[in-house]
């Protein structure tokens, strides 16, 4: 699809949108490359999209909004030169649907932004020359480009870089040529203006097919042990020697700047500018006021003072949201029967008291005043067990005393066989215990910054030492001291937002408790935890654990043969049923927080 339309606008801090028809696409390059006069930012889209742009102050930036649209760069960072203004460049996928790309500029200005042929450009006015960048492979056309070098002193770009150059290309060949007419002749072909150092000699032998001029000036002056410097109100470039320019160096006045930091610790970016800065170069971090003392000479405080402003940029917030759901449930069946056989004078008398002969009156039963019924008045003791096998009586005695402790159902049953009674207790139970825990934390951190939460008690357990010696010649005292556990609910967190928009995070979740042993060793220490990184989308819900323990116990005691019979079994013994189950759980949810600090990097 064919697209053309052009906006012209200034920097002034209103939303412009592009009329761009609606459908799905994908942002697959971003470039800064030269042009006549100006730096032309290409961002290069495949599909149809909508682009709408504004500015921010504070720093001054331009924020450039392709909706409708998926990021698919690979991580490459923008290397932190100034092209035309542009000090940095972020991009990232804002939304779902909407990549955002800012440009941090030295000063809010005119700019002109038009979408042709896929390929969106943002052009600014600029006098300084610079090399290309881009997050791919540079276009070969993409601009009408004249010629440039890049702003770098002493050129310390790599040689990876060089190779991306898009100046014209040239052919030519030196045989023993001075260093002045080899400037000469690159000063003709690039329209550049040349300047040599006062002791720069040098004999050229070089032959140069097809290369970009840059780069083989580059190439000539590293050979030789020259370096090329730019200035950048003028465009000139000095060949100078760098003996000389270390000489020249140390003879500068040093001077001092005072810079605040908004965002970020003025004792880390200390830390980091020291590894930069040159030899003569001093950083002091204030940790009060927050601020870094530079002192280093004039050619170079610039720069250090640009590495500060790269360097001090707002740290990402991000939201995390947990959500732990702990589910025990234990089933508890349980059947016991007990029963006697016996009567008064054959028994064991362990279920059924049966009464003392020995204290049987007489009792008038239907009240015409003669005594017609004998009762006991008192039973024979429990630990008396009476067995009388004599008589014409059928000795048959029997007991099962298996007992099921807080039953629920209580049943009796008494029968009479002859001289003999019969009596049987049913005990019954069935449980069901049932504990759901959920459990909700939720943090809020910086970016690279580990943040924990814990909702608990500390628990006191005492420790008792038996292996303390007392005083000398006394017993053995034993000594006892107070520890504290932590126990509850635990969320530990380390969030790191990548810039493709997502979260990668190294977590820890863990849910403990106390309880109490069911052995004199006190207590026991119950935990559920898990250690996991996982990448996960802004505002995705992702499963990072998930665990189901089945523990079935059946246990079953009685009379031996007779409790494995089939059905009747029951009536001589106890069985027991127990069946636990334990599901875990636990889900997590980053969120970045999007507000003002996070626009400012692109996110």
């Amino acid at each position: 699809m064919k697209h053309s339309w052009v906006l012209a606008a200034v920097g002034l801090g209103m939303a412009t949108p592009l009329p761009v028809a609606n459908g799905p696409g994908d942002v697959t390059a971003i470039s800064v490359l030269p042009s006549l006069g100006s730096v032309v930012v290409v961002v290069d889209v495949q599909g149809a999209v909508n682009v709408k742009d504004f500015t921010l102050s504070n720093p001054a930036r331009l924020v450039v909004d392709v909706e409708g649209a998926r990021l698919k760069i690979p991580g490459v960072l923008y290397d932190g030169a100034i092209r035309g203004g542009i000090v940095h460049i972020r991009y990232a996928q804002f939304r779902p649907d909407v990549v955002r790309i800012v440009l941090e500029l030295e000063s809010l200005r005119d700019y002109q932004l038009e979408y042709v042929d896929d390929t969106i450009r943002i052009s600014f006015n600029t006098d300084h020359q610079f090399s290309a960048w881009s997050s791919g492979t540079l276009p070969r056309t993409p601009v009408e480009t004249a010629s440039v070098l890049p702003v770098s002193d002493g050129f310390a770009e790599t040689r990876a870089v060089l190779q991306q150059s898009v100046q014209d290309r040239i052919t030519v060949t030196w045989d023993s040529a001075s260093i002045a007419d080899v400037m000469a002749a690159f000063a003709e072909f690039s329209g550049r203006s040349i300047l040599l150092g006062r002791n720069v000699n040098a004999v050229i032998w070089a032959e140069i097919k097809d290369q970009p001029w840059d780069v083989a000036l580059r190439e000539i002056l590293d050979i030789n042990g020259l370096q090329a410097q730019e200035d950048e109100q003028t465009g000139m470039i000095r060949i100078v020697n760098p003996i000389e320019v270390a000489a020249r160096d140390s003879l500068q006045p040093r001077q001092t700047v005072i810079m605040s930091l908004n965002f970020k610790r003025a004792s880390g970016i200390a830390d980091v500018l020291r590894q930069t800065i040159g030899g003569r170069g001093t950083v002091v971090a204030d940790s009060l006021t927050n601020q870094i003392i530079i002192t280093d000479i004039q050619s170079r405080l610039e720069e250090d003072t640009i590495l500060v402003r790269q360097l001090d940029i707002p740290t990402p917030q991000v939201v995390i949201h947990a959500k732990l759901i702990f589910v025990d449930r234990t089933d508890i069946e349980q059947l016991g029967v007990r029963y006697d056989l016996g009567n008064d004078q054959q028994f064991f008398n362990r279920l059924v008291q049966r009464p003392d002969p020995s204290t049987l009156v007489g009792v008038d039963t239907d009240g015409d005043g003669i005594n017609d019924a004998l009762i006991a008045e008192e039973t024979f003791p429990k630990n008396i067990n009476i067995i009388d096998l004599g008589g014409n009586s059928l000795a048959a005695i029997g007991n099962a005393g298996a007992q099921l402790p807080s039953s629920a159902l209580e049943l009796i049953f008494s029968t009479a066989i002859g001289n003999f009674n019969l009596t049987a207790f049913v005990e019954a139970l069935q449980e069901v215990q049932l504990a759901d825990l959920q459990a909700e934390p939720l943090i809020t951190t910086a970016d690279n910054t580990q943040a924990e939460i814990l909702v608990g008690e500390r628990t006191p357990i005492r420790v008792i030492d038996a292996g303390t010696q007392g005083a000398v010649g006394g017993p053995v005292a034993p000594v006892a001291t107070i520890r504290f556990e932590e126990t509850g609910i635990r969320l530990r967190v380390t969030p790191h937002v990548t810039n493709a928009g997502q979260v990668l995070m190294r977590i820890h979740v863990e849910n403990s408790s106390i309880r109490e042993a069911p052995s004199d060793i006190g207590f026991t220490l119950q935990t559920q935890e898990t250690d996991n990184e996982i990448l996960v989308n802004d505002g995705e819900t992702m499963v990072i654990a998930g665990l189901t323990v089945t523990q079935v116990t059946v246990a079953k005691s009685g009379i031996p043969f007779l409790v494995d019979l089939p059905i009747l079994g029951r009536i001589f013994g106890f069985t027991s049923r127990r069946e636990q189950r334990r599901d875990l759980l636990i889900l997590v949810t980053p969120t970045i927080v999007y507000n003002q600090a996070t626009e400012l990097i692109g996110r």
